[in-house]
């Protein structure tokens, strides 16, 4: 017995540097818990409500039809050219400039392979999505926290163009914003855009929740300021708008130059999105524009009523969500509670998942608002 767990110790330290710097999914973890607990789960990013039976309908079809094998659906590339033509008003060629990924994950760890060397700094939003930082760690690069300001979780410009030196090579921006719900305004966009010209640097967008957003409120992709085109990969995916988060299928937008390098690592690594739901993509992306404002509406009338939910038992909602379907909820003032004590206890005696606030923060900025906060999806 001592033996082997001698030996076991010895081949741990045949883990890489990038794998013991990557630690569990605190989200993931909480979904398992949530499944053994058979809890309500407020903790991952996925809608308790079917897909559209259309979609659901076409994959069917397609898996009916035999489209089971590797396969590359060029028209899913021609759909997105002509999408985001009519949406930002952006000229791409879907030969050359689209990448259909498993999700968008994929999508985003392929551009940050794609262009991150060791040692190169990565300038990433706080609070933020676990991913990004665990993706440039894996590739060597350095992410660089550019705190924003609670409780409206604003841009400071002084504070973003401090973060930049000589070895910036890109920015990851995500808006509509996971956890915050935050959209970023025009005038914010502007100062990106500018900071990206004047240092010659990247952007990398998670543009997944493009579709959902309030108040009339309509998302503007980063790609669509001057100057930015040329320098910037657009990710997104069919999970959020779909309903479809299991389906994995994504994809990145980008210059030819970049889009060929995402490709090679993709076919290494995957070598293609699920085939018949690739197909299936088809038509979704056909949807009409009724089908995206009926999402809207549906999520919109959820926001409000766990706000007023919360609200009614004592949380504190300092910023309304502009988008995604994210939510952060300040413990009430009687509650000793830190977040991940309360997390934990919800769990056990009201069977209900919510995600500690804290695990979104790198910063020391806000930690007064991280310790009082819980993030529920």
């Amino acid at each position: 017995m001592k033996e082997g767990l001698k030996t076991e110790k010895i081949m741990e330290g045949k883990l890489s540097r990038a794998a013991k710097k990557i630690t569990s999914s605190s989200i993931q973890e909480l979904s398992h818990l949530a499944q053994r607990c058979n809890a309500i789960n407020l903790a991952e990013g996925f809608p308790n409500f079917p897909a559209p039976p259309h979609i659901k309908n076409a994959a069917v079809s397609a898996i009916n039809s035999d489209f089971n094998q590797y396969r590359h659906v060029q028209g899913v590339c021609d759909l997105l050219a002509k999408l985001v033509k009519e949406t930002h008003g952006l000229d791409i060629d879907p030969l050359t400039d689209v990448a259909i990924c498993c999700g968008q994950s994929e999508a985003f760890a392929a551009a940050i392979v794609a262009t991150i060397d060791p040692g190169d700094e990565v300038i990433v939003f706080d609070p933020s999505y676990e991913t990004y930082e665990g993706v440039v760690t894996m590739a060597g690069g350095v992410p660089i926290h550019v705190p924003l300001d609670p409780p409206q979780w604003t841009l400071d410009s002084s504070k973003l163009l401090r973060s930049f030196t000589e070895r910036t090579k890109a920015i990851v921006l995500n808006s509509p914003h996971n956890p915050t719900g935050k959209v970023f305004t025009k005038e914010e966009l502007e100062i990106i855009a500018g900071a990206c010209c004047s240092w010659n640097c990247l952007a990398i967008t998670d543009e997944v929740y493009e579709h959902i957003t309030y108040d009339n409120l309509k998302h503007i992709s980063l790609a669509s300021f001057p100057g930015m085109q040329e320098r910037t990969i657009i990710t997104s995916s069919l999970s959020k708008s779909f309903s479809v988060t299991g389906w994995r299928v994504g994809w990145a937008i980008a210059p030819a130059f970049l889009v060929s390098a995402i490709k090679n690592i993709h076919a290494r690594v995957t070598d293609c999105a699920p085939a018949p739901f690739q197909e299936a993509a088809l038509t979704a992306l056909r949807s009409s524009p009724e089908y995206f404002e009926s999402l809207r509406r549906d999520y919109q009338s959820k926001r409000d009523y766990m706000i007023k939910l919360l609200v009614g038992v004592g949380f504190k909602i300092e910023f309304i969500p502009q988008g995604s379907f994210f939510l952060f909820a300040e413990l009430p003032d009687n509650c000793l509670l830190s977040d991940v004590e309360f997390v934990k206890k919800l769990i056990l005696e009201a069977g209900v998942v919510a995600v500690p606030g804290q695990g979104f923060f790198h910063t020391n900025l806000s930690s007064n608002e991280v310790s009082n906060a819980s993030c529920y999806y």
